[in-house]
């Protein structure tokens, strides 16, 4: 729309902000195997640290069960002493030149810190579309003082600038319900 709101660009930003959200909530770990905690962890090999993905392929056959298979066998042992000293507290389990790593359980407080923080995530995604929603409704009043639109075009692209809003923040509420509910999950 030329004049009034841009719900083009409204809708853009707050599809960002909803996109930003889900990227944060796949940060959290749940009690879910997932073939890129280890990518922190680096091994030392053939002279010089160098990152497990690149001596090893992970993968995730269980739930709570990762498998890295050594492609150098010389290398297995240290591969295997990298993820034990990474502080995540793994211990892998020797297989030729596979490693087990099953992931312990989370328990009750560290699941309710997760939550915490999920929350927290959902609060600066909902801020970020109030204020997406701020703009659209200066834009609208700025129209209107402008004498672009009518007051009445102005109440109605209040009303859809609103009604756009309440939608994003729905979006983000099921999808903190949701990861609320995989974390919780025992």
């Amino acid at each position: 729309m030329s004049d009034g709101v841009d719900f083009s660009d409204m809708q853009r930003r707050m599809d960002g902000a909803v996109s930003a959200f889900q990227s944060d909530l796949a940060s959290l770990r749940t009690g879910r195997a997932s073939s890129n905690l280890l990518d922190p962890i680096v091994v030392q090999a053939y002279g010089s640290t160098t990152p497990i993905n690149q001596v090893a392929t992970v993968s995730v056959p269980e739930p709570r069960m990762l498998s890295v298979s050594v492609w150098d066998k010389t290398l297995v042992g240290a591969v295997d002493r990298a993820i034990r000293e990474s502080n995540l507290g793994f211990n892998p389990i020797v297989d030729g030149t596979n490693l087990r790593i099953p992931l312990p359980e989370l328990n009750e407080q560290r699941r309710k810190e997760l939550s915490k923080i999920a929350h927290d995530y959902a609060e600066k995604a909902r801020i970020a579309v109030r204020n997406i929603r701020r703009d659209g409704m200066d834009q609208a009043k700025k129209a209107e003082k402008d004498g672009v639109i009518s007051e009445d075009d102005q109440r109605k692209q209040s009303d859809r600038v609103q009604k756009v809003t309440d939608e994003t923040i729905k979006v983000i509420d099921e999808k903190l319900k949701t990861k609320e509910a995989e974390i919780m999950q025992v």
